[in-house]
């Protein structure tokens, strides 16, 4: 059973930094595209970062030049580096991944089968 874990959230000032982990157990570390998506309240969730066992990576605009993902093979984890911190980003941040993504859906959460239980990031002004 694929289980992931995040970790690393919390409460921070606008401007400020976290970093969030995800540790994937129970399944092919090497063949997963893994990517974070986040949920604020009374919104849609929306994608966030995803990279590949290729270490290719692609974000959303809004966190371009803020937030860095990447993964750690030998520990079997993904990180997401935020930085720049504002309080619009203030979300449940959620990991997951997936063996079987394409370029043309590796952006669409209904795409990946194994979710963690997400983590809160909040932001204040």
């Amino acid at each position: 059973q694929v289980q992931l874990v995040e970790s690393g959230g919390g409460l921070v000032q606008a401007g400020g930094s976290l970093r969030l982990a995800c540790e994937v157990s129970g399944g092919a570390f090497m063949r997963y595209t893994t990517a974070w998506f986040r949920q604020a309240p009374g919104k849609e969730r929306e994608f966030v970062a995803v990279t590949n066992r290729y270490r290719q990576s692609a974000y959303a605009d809004f966190v371009k030049g803020r937030f860095t993902i990447s993964r750690d093979s030998a520990r079997n984890t993904v990180y997401l580096q935020m930085s720049s911190l504002k309080p619009e980003d203030t979300a449940v941040y959620s990991c997951v991944a997936d063996a079987n993504i394409i370029f043309s859906n590796r952006q669409m959460a209904a795409a990946y089968k194994h979710w963690g239980q997400g983590t809160q990031v909040t932001v204040s002004a």
